[in-house]
């Protein structure tokens, strides 16, 4: 079948143009004179204004996490402890800081620990409470993967700091690592009182395994998540050393230490 040269309609005569609704199609006069004019212009702005305030309003719900345990540098007193003059805050390598971020995991946008106090990225605590909406915007809005890692190394100083001036030994950068760790799940004063600082700072390394696996509790319960840690630590700690295999007979039974409550010496 041949192609057809369709020939253009002839335009009709103005005066002879009549328009028709379509079936379905039609709308009201008043409407047609309402989109023709300027009242959309000024109500769509006042929409949008309404519209925004009505959505504030309603309340914001935030996830929930009970395996989440508050870190403990985050419950010490206000002060922020300081270098001695001439000391240097030493870094903690890759391999630590992606310990204490798989241990934490990363949540983008505000959450509830198991304390019901509002938390974001690799558990820093905003604030000893829930959250209402009242955070820095930079949290309700969500913070990127690189932020939260900022944040973190920013909230380690503090078990840095701990654990340069506590320590009286040479460390390794696994045991340094594993020490910080360690200091920003219990917190400073728990691990200045532990028999496991006492322990380093002997240099009885083979006791370190035993007294790291007694940091296993939290508000009275065992608590999986730290058994796993405590276990990561150990590794981490004699990395590059080996782990001792052999315990001393003397700590193969230890109570567990409840890491809300610290070490209570006999």
């Amino acid at each position: 079948m041949r192609n057809q040269a369709i020939r253009p309609a002839e335009p009709r005569p103005e005066s002879a143009t009549v328009t028709k609704p379509r079936a379905g199609k039609s709308k009201p006069a008043a409407l047609a004179i309402f989109r023709h004019t300027a009242a959309p212009k000024m109500l769509l702005p006042l929409a949008l204004v309404f519209g925004i305030a009505g959505c504030a309003t309603q309340p914001q719900e935030w996830a929930e996490d009970e395996e989440k345990i508050t870190a403990g540098i985050f419950l010490e007193p206000d002060e922020r402890a300081v270098l001695p003059p001439g000391m240097e805050l030493r870094p903690i390598y890759d391999k630590g800081l992606d310990l204490t971020k798989f241990m934490e995991g990363f949540r983008s946008l505000p959450y509830h620990d198991v304390a019901h106090f509002c938390t974001i990225g690799y558990g820093h605590l905003i604030k000893q409470a829930r959250c209402n909406g009242s955070e820095p915007a930079e949290f309700r809005n969500g913070i990127s993967e690189p932020r939260g890692s900022e944040i973190l190394v920013n909230d380690m100083e503090q078990a840095q700091i701990a654990v340069l001036t506590k320590t009286k030994v040479p460390l390794s950068e696994g045991q340094y690592a594993a020490l910080c760790d360690f200091v920003y799940n219990v917190g400073t004063g728990n691990f200045a009182k532990s028999t496991l600082l006492s322990a380093v700072n002997k240099q009885q390394f083979d006791r370190v395994p035993a007294q790291f696996r007694r940091w296993s509790k939290a508000n009275g319960r065992v608590i999986k998540g730290l058994k796993i840690r405590n276990e990561k630590r150990i590794d981490l700690f004699f990395d590059g050393i080996g782990v001792p295999r052999a315990l001393p007979e003397a700590e193969a039974e230890l109570p567990e230490i409840d890491i809300r409550v610290g070490e209570i010496r006999q």
